[in-house]
């Protein structure tokens, strides 16, 4: 699968005692319009996870295409990773929003879990969609960050990888 590009986001919740968490994910769909409903797939025994099972909400904060840096902080596990971007509360039912690093962020309501293999697989109500600026996705394949860029005549979009 890492020849298959996707985007990337950084899935965020507020476990019960107030803490923020949140990891970088790539495996990430719709699922459905109605009701609006999202699916990511996160590993199993991340505090992430653990903490979106025990809060019942998370978001999902689409990087846009300068964001590389969050996507690779929130990949490293860094226990202090908050205290290095910009973020603010999502409110009530929903995980810190990344404003810096997003282009988008959906606010979900947990509606299934389920265990397969080393990974849960999360689907989400989203409740709310807050779009924060007109921007290129990050897009993540081949093991490298990229980026949408469009011929001069706007005719075709190709990857930009990013090094």
């Amino acid at each position: 699968m890492a020849g298959f590009p996707t985007g990337v986001s950084v899935v965020t919740t507020t476990a019960p005692d107030g803490r923020p968490w949140g990891m970088t994910c790539t495996s990430l769909c719709s699922v459905s319009l109605d009701p609006p409903t999202l699916l990511v797939c996160l590993r199993c025994g991340s505090p992430t996870l653990e903490a979106i099972r025990a809060g019942g909400s998370f978001s999902v904060n689409l990087l846009h295409d300068a964001a590389r840096v969050t996507a690779e902080l929130f990949a490293s596990g860094a226990p202090d990773r908050f205290d290095q971007v910009v973020w603010e509360h999502g409110g009530v039912g929903a995980g810190p929003h990344l404003t810096d690093a997003a282009h988008t962020i959906a606010d979900c309501t947990v509606a299934d879990d389920a265990v397969v293999g080393t990974h849960a697989v999360v689907m989400g109500h989203v409740g709310r969609v807050r779009a924060l600026r007109a921007q290129q996705p990050l897009l993540y394949g081949l093991r490298r960050f990229a980026s949408w860029t469009q011929a001069a005549d706007g005719s075709h979009l190709f990857y930009d990888f990013i090094s």
